[in-house]
Parts: C-alpha cells; structure tokens; sequence
C-alpha cells in the first residue's frame, strides 16, 4: 500500500489537472458563445440571398446555370466529386474529430475521382498519415471562423467546378443538434438543386413581376458563389461550435473523475494514516510494557 506521501503526491497532481480542465471549459465555454453570436448575426444576410434565388427562380424556372446543373449525362461511379472535411486543428474534444474523418474516409473510398480539401491540422495529418491525397489544406481556417476564410475556401472549390474538374462539391463537418449531441453529417453544396428554393409561396402574398437586368444567369452568376460561401461560412461556424461542446463535455467528464479520484484517494490516504497512528500507538504501548518488564526484572 502506497505511504502518505506518494498519496498527497498524486493528490496534488490531480489538483493540478483538475485546473487544467476546468480552465479549459471556462475557455471553451466562452468561445462556444461566441461562434453562436457570430452565426446569429450573419445568418439573416445569406437568409436574404436565399430567398433572393428563390424569388428569380420562382418566377422564371426556366432559367440554366451550371450551378444548378445535376450532370445527370455522367454516370454516377464516374462523377468528380470533391469533399471539404471540417476538422479540428487540437484535440481533447471526445470523438468530435474522429467521427466527421471516419465519415470522410468513408465517403473518399466509394469513388475513383475524388479530391479532399482539408480544414484543420488534425484532418491533415490523419489524411496524410493514410497516404491519401489532398487538394488543398486551409491551415488556420478553423479557428475563429471568419467569412475571408470562408471565401478562401468557396473561390478553390468554385474555381474547380468552373473548369469541370469537379461535378459535385460537398462539406462535411459536424452538426449540433442539441448541447449534448454533436452528428458528423453531410452536406451537398454543388450542384444546387432548384427543388430547395421553388417552394410555393403563400396564397396571400403578392406576386410581384420581375424585371431582370441583363440576364437571370447573369445575377445567379454573382449571387450563387456568394449563397455558397455562406453555406460554407455557416458550416465552419457550427462545426467550430461543435467542437466546443465537445470539449467542454469532455473537460466535464475529466473534471468529474478528477473529483471521483480524488475522493477515492482522500478515503485511501485518511485508512493509510489511521494505520499509521493506530501502528505508532501500539509501539509506544510494546515500548512501555517492555521498559514495565525490565524493572520488574
């Protein structure tokens, strides 16, 4: 059995983690709250853009973009798809980071003309470290995300799906449902279908005529890659956010064992230390009956 000075050692280092973690979690916390902010404070504007797509479309559907073309001509094992994988750039986030590469890795070996763009150092270094090829790395890009970076990466995958080296882009990172559930999920962001902007709009509403200057596929030109930045915007937001959460539920569970540790110890060294008095109490008591003996003698 371990003395009391080796347990009150380990208390100590317990302690010292325990401080770690909870500093951790306060940091995480705040930066959660953060990310929220920022997604509240842009999301009316792309809401905006979208229901600008909605109304051109809704009045002249016949209209074509290559943005909204679905390639149907192109076998499906044949298609180029091109996957942005949301990462983390740290760990001691749970399974944050383990769940959306899985998924990514999945997704990469059903197809032969594939190509990974990677957000965070630690989707690179695992993509790196399974001989798996990729495109481009956005290094820095998911902390605090910002839309310059979220443009970095739309004008890549935009300039690739130009020039027909891509005929379907999609992002997967991770959703948060809920404060205590974090899904890898996926996301189709080229082509778009113009399916999930047509809905038809209330009875009530006015339908007003639209007057379109130069061209409809002029305006979806310029509006589209903006539409799509947001949506990357808001990915890296909340995957970033996600990731927060996990961290601070895992800070939480290390924090709480800490805690659970410490009161196994603390029972451990209080036995130890008892047995320790109760050991010196019984010398004394030997040392005096021996030293009542020898006078007796």
């Amino acid at each position: 059995m371990a003395n009391t000075r080796e347990i009150q050692k380990r208390m100590k280092s317990i302690k010292d983690t325990m401080k770690i973690t909870s500093a951790m979690y306060m940091i995480s916390s705040s930066k959660l709250r953060s990310a929220k902010q920022k997604l509240e404070d842009t999301e009316p504007y792309f809401y905006s853009l979208q229901m600008a797509i909605s109304r051109f479309l809704r009045h002249i559907p016949d209209t074509e973009s290559r943005y909204f073309d679905q390639k149907e001509n192109i076998p499906v094992e044949e298609k180029k798809r091109g996957y942005i994988v949301i990462t983390a750039d740290k760990g001691l986030a749970g399974a944050y980071n383990h769940n959306v590469i899985k998924m990514a890795h999945e997704l990469f070996e059903q197809g032969k003309n594939n190509k990974l763009f990677v957000v965070g150092e630690l989707g690179r270094q695992y993509f790196e470290k399974e001989g798996l090829s990729v495109d481009t790395e956005f290094k820095y890009t998911v902390q605090n995300p910002s839309l310059h970076r979220a443009r970095e990466i739309s004008d890549r995958v935009m300039e690739l799906y130009d020039a027909g080296e891509l005929d379907e882009v999609y992002v997967v990172y991770t959703k948060m449902e809920n404060a205590f559930t974090m899904n890898a999920d996926k996301i189709k962001l080229l082509p778009l279908k113009k399916e999930d902007f047509m809905q038809k709009a209330p009875i009530d509403i006015y339908q007003e005529e639209i007057k379109v200057e130069p061209s409809m596929e002029a305006i979806l030109e310029h509006v589209t890659p903006n539409f799509v930045t947001g949506i990357i915007y808001g990915t890296l937001v909340e995957s970033f956010a996600s990731e927060q959460n996990s961290r601070m539920m895992a800070m939480q569970t290390a924090t709480d064992s800490a805690k659970a540790m410490l009161q196994e110890l603390s029972i451990q060294y209080n036995r130890v230390r008892q047995a320790a008095i109760t050991q010196q109490i019984t010398e004394v008591i030997g040392g005096a009956k021996a030293q009542k003996n020898k006078k007796k003698k």
